[in-house]
């Protein structure tokens, strides 16, 4: 199982949350009702957060502690996704733009590329 993955599993409560960001529940919910975090529900609609949601919590905080706004918050992740979107689309375009040209060199060399068959859709 990858690193990523283990991070982004939901597997703590809000308790223990609570005590690793010293943050009241309050708080943390205020932070879910903003979208800043979207902890994973329980099918008895208990909140588990994942490491990633405590990362982003922390970042939160430490933010507040040096007077940025609720506004200011926002719009500081509100960026990190608008750039983390335009770097998946740019990943995407890449993969596409190599695929093209290792598909034209093997027309151009008269040879099937391995890679033809699966990835053809892309060469569109």
């Amino acid at each position: 199982m990858g690193s990523e993955i283990r991070r982004s599993m939901p597997v703590l409560p809000i308790s223990i949350v609570m005590q690793l960001t010293d943050l009241t529940a309050r708080q943390i919910r205020y932070y879910e009702e903003h979208n800043l975090i979207q902890p994973h529900r329980t099918e008895g609609n208990r909140r588990m957060f994942s490491l990633n949601d405590i990362d982003v919590l922390l970042e939160i905080k430490e933010m507040l502690e040096r007077g940025t706004n609720m506004a200011g918050i926002k719009k500081v992740f509100e960026r990190k996704k608008q750039l983390a979107s335009e770097q998946q689309e740019i990943s995407d375009r890449d993969l596409r733009r190599i695929m093209r040209e290792e598909m034209r060199q093997a027309r151009n060399m008269q040879k099937t590329s391995i890679r033809q068959g699966n990835f053809s859709r892309f060469n569109q």
